[in-house]
């Protein structure tokens, strides 16, 4: 038997057996849930140096095959991104469980009673690169949704996935619940990605975390709706109004909190009549910090020496200490800015005037769009999701950080009192 049948039967199997958990979750108890989540958490705490072994080598292969500086952040475990792991397990736990929720109970002329009920979608696929948090993750909001999860994690994080999957296990087992409702691919044969994106029969929704070129294939390819977002090319605009000082602090942490995610700043747009108050400032502050600056003829006239901004930086996500810079005449270029070059997902406005916060709010077609504050924050963790799966920039569903609620859908439900229809 080749290969390629052999990763056909290996799938299909797992998808059958994820297809059985996700109605054994569907009616597992709260308290069941909750309990599995927290055995996990310990779980990964008690097996950090084990994790940390594992994760050492993938890293170590990683840097033999040439990743770059950004692959390897993302890729990179240390202890407090283990515990911050267990913390997130243990957020998901507090929260409210969607499933089971009926709200909007009406009566009708009729005299039946019609609402809706928050249910799991299912069985969920994610296929992610780099980030073995994920596998933590996206393992914990899908049991806490009611929802198995087949977890398809990139070959360079191999080890680390496969490390963290047995805690993952070690909890479920701890609570009782089937060690399928959490599978993570062992194989790291890109034919199954075929596969898992064309199990229709299995697979209600896939969720792609990944590059560009990952997320357009599965986009393209899949026979199963998918949650995803293409690309992060997230700016901070610099209001005419703006309090200069919050503007510095913001602007700064924008970018160089971390350089390897989706919701770090890549376009900076500044209003000209602020623009040699703060530029200077924040210039040296991202020099001294060793980020590449580009802009536009304005910028390159009050930062001296910086290269010249091309059409495509306007469009480029960098994931790397590179950062565009353009000045522009007030809020109604800034917005078209984004409107022409923006990704839909995250875009903030430094200022201090009621007016053109509102206007930047309702008019900048994004998932999250923020006033005075770092785009770094668009996080499901940060929006007390507890952690998320993904961040959608489509407009069905889901939108945004998708997290528990993100991962159910709704049926309606009908009371009656043996009424029957006239």
């Amino acid at each position: 038997m080749d290969a390629k049948v052999d990763i056909k039967q290996y799938m299909t199997d797992v998808g059958q057996r994820a297809r059985a958990a996700a109605r054994v979750l569907a009616k597992t108890s709260t308290g069941a849930k909750n309990a599995a989540l927290l055995a996990m958490a310990e779980a990964i705490v008690a097996a950090q140096a084990d994790v940390i072994s594992a994760n050492k080598k993938d890293m170590d292969a990683g840097r033999d095959k040439g990743l770059d500086d950004a692959l390897l952040d993302r890729l990179m475990l240390n202890q407090e991104r283990i515990l911050g792991m267990a913390e997130g397990l243990r957020q998901i736990a507090t929260l409210a469980d969607p499933v089971g929720a009926i709200t909007d109970m009406s009566y009708r002329p009729s005299g039946i009673q019609v609402g809706k009920m928050r249910v799991p979608l299912g069985v969920v696929g994610i296929i992610y690169e780099s980030r073995p948090n994920v596998t933590a993750d996206a393992a914990a909001l899908c049991l806490k949704s009611g929802n198995a999860a087949i977890l398809r994690g990139g070959s360079e994080a191999l080890h680390s996935n496969q490390a963290i999957a047995r805690c993952i296990h070690a909890g479920l087992k701890q609570a009782g619940l089937p060690l399928d409702a959490v599978q993570v691919i062992e194989t790291p044969d890109r034919a199954a990605v075929g596969e898992l994106i064309t199990m229709s029969k299995y697979v209600d929704v896939i969720v792609p975390r990944g590059g560009k070129g990952l997320i357009e294939r599965i986009s393209s390819e899949a026979r199963i709706p998918v949650i995803k977002h293409l690309h992060g090319i997230c700016h901070v605009y610099i209001d005419s109004a703006a309090d200069l000082q919050k503007a510095v602090k913001v602007a700064y942490n924008a970018k160089t909190q971390r350089y390897g995610t989706c919701n770090t700043m890549e376009t900076l747009l500044v209003d000209t009549a602020v623009a040699a108050k703060v530029l200077p400032e924040l210039g040296k502050l991202y020099q001294d910090k060793g980020v590449e600056l580009r802009g536009c003829e304005a910028t390159r006239t009050l930062l001296k020496g910086i290269k010249a901004a091309t059409v495509e930086d306007w469009d480029t996500e960098y994931l790397a200490p590179i950062l565009s810079i353009r000045i522009v005449k007030g809020l109604d270029e800034a917005i078209e800015h984004i409107h022409q070059h923006g990704s839909g997902h995250t875009d903030a406005i430094m200022t201090e005037d009621l007016a053109s916060a509102r206007r930047f709010i309702t008019e900048v077609d994004s998932s999250s769009v923020m006033i005075n504050a770092s785009t770094r924050f668009a996080d499901g963790f940060e929006y007390g999701l507890g952690a998320e799966i993904g961040i959608s920039t489509d407009k069905i569903h889901a939108r945004g950080p998708v997290g528990l609620e993100g991962l159910t859908s709704q049926k309606y439900v009908v009371i009656g009192d043996g009424h029957v229809r006239t």
